[in-house]
């Protein structure tokens, strides 16, 4: 590894939960989970250039506003990396935006993600891949995903993964239905409809055995007959909006279709990008949808473009 790198480009992709099993809270507060990751080819594109202090610039091909503080998962992941280093440099970051914004597909935590490759190899660190990993998953469970990418099977807070093989050619719908998603006050109604309803979620959820089947065999029907949102409930009963696009979207001829993790963005699974475009256009038509974008899934996880 170059010591002396001016510059790295990183890009690491957004994500979607083809299954999402919550269960009880732990002692630290966190849900058990148990998921599916599937990466798509929507990515965070990150720059980081050497300088004296840490400073973030973001440009954004999606609507939305990015904090550009210290509650940025992109600077905390910097900045982690600098305490667990005692690094005293800092970095330019740089993030070019395609993941939608809050939109329950990951976009912060591929921007994190990102961030702890780029400055290891800028800041000459040498840290291994299952290192930087264990660092992300203290940022979320959703960043270790973003750095090891295709598809995974996620379990504890979703950070303890293990890679799912798939066949053949996965096509997705993201339909973005406007608004946003506070996933702790997803997580909060997910348990107040649970408390009310009497049931006490599962010490350690699983994840439906014929959706590994499916996706090993390329098999598009299983698939839909099998993906799964334990927080799609509590999601529908925040934002009113959600459930019409899912409903629409198969009644339009998708195989099926879901709230990506906490939304509020729907995945909807399509036989091809024909399918997409057709579904797209009947949902942007009925005005139910700001935006839809079509998206290939079991993408690539953070890798490197460039450095000089």
């Amino acid at each position: 590894m170059a010591p002396d790198l001016q510059r790295v480009v990183v890009r690491a992709p957004g994500k979607i939960n083809l299954s999402l099993g919550v269960g009880a809270v732990d002692d630290r507060g966190y849900h058990a989970l148990a998921t599916v990751f599937q990466a798509v080819d929507l990515y965070e594109t990150i720059s980081a250039t050497r300088a004296d202090e840490l400073s973030l610039e973001v440009t954004s091909e999606v609507p939305g506003e990015v904090p550009l503080d210290g509650t940025n998962l992109a600077l905390r992941a910097a900045e982690l990396l600098r305490e667990e280093c005692d690094v005293r440099e800092g970095a330019a970051l740089h993030i070019h935006k395609q993941v939608p914004i809050a939109g329950g597909m990951g976009g912060g935590s591929a921007d994190a993600a990102a961030v702890l490759v780029a400055l290891d190899r800028l800041w000459g660190l040498g840290l291994a891949g299952e290192r930087l990993r264990r660092l992300g998953a203290r940022l979320g469970a959703d960043v270790p995903f973003a750095m090891l990418g295709h598809t995974a099977l996620g379990r504890g807070n979703g950070a303890e993964l293990t890679t799912v093989l798939t066949h053949g050619e996965w096509t997705w719908l993201l339909a973005v239905p406007g608004g946003h998603l506070s996933t702790p006050e997803v997580f909060r109604r997910f348990d107040e409809i649970a408390a009310r309803g009497g049931r006490t979620p599962a010490e350690q959820p699983t994840v439906d055995e014929r959706q590994l089947q499916a996706l090993s065999s390329g098999n598009i029907e299983l698939l839909a007959d099998t993906l799964h949102n334990d927080l799609q409930v509590a999601a529908f009963a925040l934002h009113p909006g959600l459930e019409p696009v899912v409903e629409a979207a198969e009644q339009l001829g998708a195989p099926a279709a879901l709230v990506s993790g906490s939304g509020p963005t729907i995945a909807v699974l399509v036989e091809d990008e024909v399918q997409a475009r057709s579904i797209a256009a009947g949902l942007m038509r009925e005005s139910l949808v700001e935006s839809c974008l079509v998206a290939r899934g079991s993408a690539a996880g953070a890798s490197v473009l460039d450095e000089e």
